[in-house]
């Protein structure tokens, strides 16, 4: 399974039997993110550098 098409937390990395999963679509690509992480996604997606393409010209929301 590539990279891309792993479902698994971009930030903690848990897979959907671990924990339930929200997919992004995001730069053509399909991404998924647990729960507990989209306030990192909202609220300071720098930490998602080198997980998320571009995420550190991000801004805050």
């Amino acid at each position: 399974m590539t990279e891309e098409s792993k479902k698994a937390c971009l930030f903690c990395e848990r897979d959907e039997n671990e924990i339930p999963l929200v997919q992004l679509d995001y730069q053509g690509r399909h991404l998924w993110i647990c729960p507990q992480h989209i306030p990192v996604l909202i609220h300071d997606p720098g930490k998602l550098t080198g997980k998320l393409p571009g995420a550190e010209s991000m801004e805050a929301g």
